[in-house]
């Protein structure tokens, strides 16, 4: 599943080809997604300027002088910039085509991402409304974390997945934050000291940034704008390593069902 960095390497990557551009005609191939993608899109966007494109959390934000088109990823949805003369493939739901001849090409095999339009702000829609700081911004520190996990007996792993808390730490980025934090992800949220929550922000933060600069991770389905892969998986420290040696203890590291998510942890590093 796409998750932040993912979808802030997509937002980077398509912006330099949609903002500022205008909007020439909208293909809708299937319109069913996780939700049915509203009929009047298509009059919405046509002849309009992407004024900017913004991403929060993990949904993506292309405004126009009229309302906003939201877009979020899904299990398996991407974004790219194609050339109109491009064909469509079979999980190709939905051609943006400019005016400079580029086409943003959704896809979305699994069809559980969603596409929207709203007139109003979007930061009052009902899926954006209720979220959390983003975890990259000075918003998020320690002294925030820690008050609100006081009495909490949810396990830390859950707490900082939950979007209400803070936005965008998907399963893959909670489980290496807090491997390198030094924290169990089964430990209580409300049982962790500041001083480990202070260290828990850094790393979350650390594991955030570099998986950006790397391009995201590439798990199963994830590819950029310009249709590559994400190399962070190459970083990867315990997800998806159930059974191989930690690289600091040399201890296996172990998998759990957490909040039905597989879990990965250093029994010995980890505490």
């Amino acid at each position: 599943m796409p998750e932040l960095p993912e979808v802030e390497i997509t937002c980077q990557g398509i912006s330099p080809f949609v903002v500022g551009q205008t909007v020439k005609e909208i293909i809708i191939r299937e319109r069913q997604l996780r939700w049915p993608i509203p009929i009047a899109l298509k009059r919405s966007l046509k002849n309009k300027i992407i004024i900017k494109l913004n991403r929060r959390a993990k949904y993506l934000l292309f405004y126009t002088g009229n309302g906003c088109m939201i877009i979020h990823l899904g299990m398996s949805g991407s974004l790219r910039i194609v050339k109109d003369v491009e064909p469509p493939e079979r999980h190709d739901h939905v051609d943006i085509i400019f005016k400079s001849g580029h086409t943003l090409r959704y896809r979305d095999p699994r069809k559980f991402g969603s596409i929207l339009w709203t007139k109003h702000d979007p930061m009052k829609h009902m899926l954006l409304s209720h979220l959390g700081p983003e975890p990259l911004t000075h918003e998020f520190q320690a002294d925030y974390l820690y008050v609100l996990s006081r009495k909490r007996t949810k396990p830390i792993k859950n707490f900082i997945m939950d979007s209400r808390i803070v936005v965008g730490i998907g399963n893959i980025y909670a489980n290496e934050a807090l491997y390198h934090a030094g924290i169990r992800p089964t430990q209580k949220a409300g049982k962790i000291s500041k001083i480990r929550y202070k260290r828990l922000i850094v790393e979350i933060k650390n594991v955030l940034s570099h998986a950006i600069k790397k391009g995201g991770t590439t798990i199963r389905d994830f590819i950029n704008g310009e249709g590559k892969p994400g190399y962070f998986k190459n970083e990867l420290q315990v997800y998806d390593k159930a059974g191989h040696p930690c690289n600091s203890c040399k201890t296996a590291i172990t998998i759990i069902r957490l909040g039905q998510r597989s879990t990965f942890y250093c029994a010995n590093c980890q505490t």
